[in-house]
């Protein structure tokens, strides 16, 4: 199939601080969403006068800003949300996410300058559907994402070239299909389908008949219950170049609600792995798998999560995926792995264990019934401001000690390995013993320059899972 172009890194954004970090950490382009309409309500989203900014700050460093326009609107809600489009247009965004068939019809008329993505809420599941909706005026179609290699390469064969394809890659998974989930209305009242989800698909249930209060049923996988709908967190990067050679145009990760350095680490590490991939196919050739009609069997192995299991330290060396999906080979054998410390990137923000999602047919897409919640196996210890005369000063987030191992995460390069040494000062130049004040300005010796907006971070002493 024709290789159009490089393909995008699409990153997330809950407000515009991690818009302009996805757009310093490399991203292509960025999705977030305005104060209404969209598919996520808890993060604090942007306001029109900080998308505008947004906007202008992206297309400076060449990257877009889609927004997301994706909830299923109510008869009342209709008015109000063509005319938000109608602001869209004017203010510089790039593209509006839609789900709803008449929304994407008004937005045409209102905002005709705006390229329409339709999204995976709309549920595209086959190359008819995403004919049709091309024909009708969209320029990208957001796939479901329970399909696989083959299904998403089939798409592509079929679909025009100038329609994007764009699918996830990372981050959370819905219990429900492509999101559309009844369960937080029922229960509390807070549509998902409305940005207002409350996850009961990650809270603790047990099962107990009524006439026999306080006796489990099996269904518990733990004296305590059973998460019974909580689904891995999916992990593609490894494998980017398997995605990359289904016809995907974008790779999606998902994190709106995640903070500003999970952004950073993440939309570091794919557009790390598409040049890498890239460079590496240049070289040696494209792969072969089961997007160009090879057998499932390079997919192999039975749905284990990939790292992240109990009792490990995610990205250690022992803690090896088990039964995952092979790497991927060209016709002559030829590997395409990633460096190591790129891999192990995903286990160095807060995360659930991993899985590979519904992309390999016979590596199904896994949950975790025992358990709730994040890991998180390293933290965020200082925000960098600037580095002058061998010296690196920061905005304290955590304590900070002589001898302590840090990590500084900077755009496009693999992190920079620190020693603490002896001499730590506040914002005034005086020797302090440790930087132990949060918000407050620290220096501290650096031999290598280092850029503003960098991330320091180090490994946690105590591997914790926290709750959602």
């Amino acid at each position: 199939m024709p290789r159009r172009r490089r393909p995008e890194v699409l990153a997330p954004a809950g407000n515009l601080t991690a818009l302009k970090t996805a757009v310093d950490f490399g991203a292509d382009a960025v999705y977030c969403s305005g104060k209404m309409f969209g598919m996520r309500s808890a993060p604090r989203n942007l306001t029109l006068e900080e998308l505008e900014e947004g906007a202008r700050y992206a297309h400076a460093r060449g990257a877009r800003v889609y927004v997301t326009c994706n909830i299923l609107p109510t008869n009342p809600e209709v008015e109000g949300m063509t005319e938000y489009i109608g602001r869209l247009g004017e203010i510089g965004v790039d593209a509006i996410i839609v789900t709803d068939i008449g929304v994407m019809m008004a937005a045409r008329k209102v905002a005709p300058n705006l390229e329409i993505h339709i999204s995976t809420q709309a549920g595209v599941t086959n190359y008819l559907a995403a004919n049709t909706l091309y024909e009708l005026g969209a320029k990208r179609v957001v796939l479901a994402r329970e399909l696989s290699l083959r299904d998403v390469a089939q798409i592509r064969r079929n679909t025009p070239d100038d329609l994007d394809i764009e699918t996830f890659v990372h981050g959370s998974m819905c219990m429900a299909f492509s999101g559309r989930c009844l369960i937080s209305n029922f229960m509390t009242g807070r549509s998902g389908n409305h940005g207002e989800c409350a996850q009961p698909c990650r809270w603790r249930y047990s099962v107990v008949e009524e006439k026999r209060p306080g006796q489990y049923f099996p269904v518990e996988q733990t004296k305590d219950g059973a998460y019974i709908f909580n689904s891995q967190d999916m992990n593609m990067l490894d494998h980017v170049g398997d995605v990359i050679e289904a016809g995907a145009s974008s790779l999606k990760i998902e994190g709106r609600a995640k903070s500003a350095y999970y952004v950073a680490a993440m939309t570091n590490a794919y557009k790390t792995a598409v040049s890498e991939y890239l460079a590496w196919r240049e070289e040696h050739g494209p792969m072969t798998g089961e997007w160009n009609g090879a057998t499932d069997a390079a997919a192999g192995g039975s749905g284990a999560p990939v790292g992240g299991r109990p009792g490990k330290r995610s990205g250690d060396a022992d803690d090896a995926p088990a039964a995952v999906p092979e790497v991927s080979r060209t016709a002559d054998g030829e590997e395409f792995r990633l460096p190591h410390w790129l891999h192990d990137e995903p286990f160095k923000v807060s995360h659930r264990d991993y899985c590979t999602g519904f992309w390999y047919r016979q590596v199904p897409a896994a949950q975790n019934v025992d358990r709730g919640g994040y890991y998180r196996d390293w933290i965020v210890v200082g925000d960098v401001r600037g580095w002058s005369d061998g010296r690196v000063s920061f905005v304290g987030r955590n304590k900070i000690v002589p001898g302590q191992h840090i990590e500084i995460l900077q755009p496009g390069r693999e992190p920079f390995e620190l020693e603490v040494a002896d001499d730590i000062r506040d914002d005034q130049g005086v020797p302090v013993a440790e930087a132990n004040h949060p918000t407050r300005v620290f220096s501290l010796p650096c031999p290598e320059p280092i850029v503003p907006g960098a991330a320091m971070r180090t490994r946690a002493l105590k591997r914790t899972l926290k709750a959602e």
